[in-house]
């Protein structure tokens, strides 16, 4: 068994490093052509006159800022979209931060008014009262309700 398992692990390892090896190899032989095409243009460039080689070496840098240029501008894009998705997660959260907080100054109100609660009907018990009740208009569901219960 760990025969096998170590024999399996070797032959992984081996079409790994073939896979490896094929790749290096189309790296290398793009970089000859490329390396031939250069050796060409240089030639090429030898033998035109020093002004058409001054054009011509113009003509090359236009067409690498070009390229160049093209990169950054697609890379901007890039960013900018994420930009754009990053301020919308922002917003969300900001959201959820908002409702959190919101619950949170619920909760401490809901509480003090249940330990208000607590304390009228704890009043209400020390004292002796008879006839009227003055309240205010916004505690009367409160009122009523303690009255039931």
């Amino acid at each position: 068994p760990v025969l096998r398992l170590l024999e399996a692990q070797l032959q992984d390892q081996r079409r790994e490093h073939e896979k490896e090896m094929e790749a290096l190899k189309n790296l290398v032989d793009a970089m000859q052509e490329e390396l031939e095409k250069q050796q060409q243009a240089f030639l090429q460039t030898l033998q035109l006159s020093p002004e058409a080689q001054v054009e011509f070496g113009l003509q090359q840098e236009i067409t690498r800022l070009t390229n160049e240029n093209l990169d950054l501008k697609e890379m901007l894009e890039k960013l900018e979209k994420n930009e754009k998705k990053l301020k919308k997660q922002l917003k969300i959260y900001m959201k959820k931060v908002q409702d959190f907080e919101a619950s949170q100054i619920m909760l401490p109100t809901e509480r003090r008014q249940h330990d208000h609660n607590m304390q009228v009907a704890v009043q209400r018990k020390e004292k002796d009262f008879q006839g009227m009740l003055e309240y205010y208009k916004e505690d009367e569901p409160l009122l009523i309700r303690n009255l039931i219960t």
